[in-house]
């Protein structure tokens, strides 16, 4: 790159290059996430992190960026909203006969998209500056995005260890660029304003929050759906209700989100009708039919046989009508013993 780059004026560029590209807001930090680190061991202490041993992986490269990709000298830090317009979250939840699929999931995969994106917004650096050192994040590696996140300025991590900003709430992905780059830094997300609300750990329907920021993902919803292999123990069944795919619960209470914006990305809209369809509907799929209809969307990385232990379990929690008690027969002799055993439990919830 040359010599006589300005910085200063790159970062602006930058910034304009990114909102062009579709993200609400660009920050950039140095690569220190300070106390994270030590927040980050104490949480893996504690087992709190279940069947995720890719968290307690890596060493210390997930707390030192350099040391992931060495040379880094800046996180240039995105985000990008994702609620589709019209979410009726809190009637979804509150019909027991349909399927909650977290808003998140809805539409296409966000990792492949973000990170196309990020790879144009190095596309772009690169032709106003020349060649530079850079690698690209999405949710996919060890990298503490939402510490990093911080940092650059884009919010605070809330009561619910989600990242929030003042005029988005927190539906909102993000991604990262590790780069080579002297970038003027942003000013850190120094204040929290959660003040005294609790309504995100009052309201998790297993209980799952510890404390202030400290989440048990072996009681969370988003880690029984999505990152355990086996059995869903008994006791979260019901308080999971109708959720089979993630849990927005925390979010949809926080007051920060009434200032959520709609995302303005098509391919974050509904997909397959999974913002309206039955748990019974869903259940019906064969294997053929869940891939085809999970091409493209981060639903698929369960699995049909975990889908079907998710929907069961829904299923358990649904009205005693024919055709929920229908659709789990349908299903009692799955060749999956995971699937059976569900289909048991909520069976024997309707007395059938």
């Amino acid at each position: 790159m040359p010599e006589d780059t300005d910085y200063h004026s790159l970062a602006e560029q930058i910034r304009s290059l990114a909102s062009q590209l579709g993200f609400q807001q660009l920050g950039i930090s140095a690569p220190d996430i300070g106390q994270h680190e030590e927040w980050l061991t104490q949480w893996l202490d504690a087992g709190y992190h279940g069947e995720m041993e890719w968290m307690a992986s890596h060493g210390s490269k997930r707390t030192q960026p350099a040391e992931l990709v060495p040379g880094t000298q800046r996180v240039i830090s995105v985000r990008m909203d994702y609620l589709p317009g019209d979410s009726a979250m809190a009637q979804r939840l509150g019909q027991p006969d349909s399927a909650y699929v977290s808003r998140y999931a809805l539409g296409r995969d966000y990792h492949k998209l973000i990170r196309r994106r990020l790879q144009k917004l190095a596309d772009a650096i690169q032709a106003l500056i020349g060649p530079f050192g850079y690698r690209a994040f999405v949710d996919s590696a060890p990298v503490m995005e939402r510490a990093l996140a911080t940092g650059s300025g884009l919010g605070w991590i809330g009561k619910n260890s989600m990242l929030i900003n003042r005029k988005a709430g927190s539906y909102f992905f993000l991604g990262e660029l590790y780069t080579d780059l002297p970038l003027p830094v942003d000013q850190p997300y120094q204040s929290e304003h959660c003040g005294s609300c609790t309504a995100c750990l009052e309201r998790c329907p297993t209980q799952a929050f510890v404390g202030d920021k400290i989440l048990d993902a072996r009681r969370c919803i988003s880690y029984l759906t999505i990152e355990l292999k086996g059995a869903i123990p008994e006791d979260l069944r019901e308080p999971m209700g109708n959720r089979v795919f993630g849990c927005d619960d925390c979010q949809l209470v926080c007051p920060w989100n009434r200032f959520a914006k709609p995302t303005t990305e098509s391919d974050f809209s509904p997909r397959h009708r999974l913002d309206q369809a039955s748990l019974a509907e869903l259940f019906s799929w064969d294997e053929p039919t869940f891939l085809a209809n999970t091409e493209g969307s981060p639903i698929r990385r369960i699995g049909h046989e975990r889908w079907l232990r998710n929907l069961a379990v829904g299923l358990g929690n649904a009205t005693s009508s024919i055709p929920v008690i229908e659709a789990l027969k349908a299903r009692r002799a799955h060749p999956s013993e995971l699937v059976r055993e569900h289909v048991e439990w909520a069976l024997k919830r309707h007395n059938a």
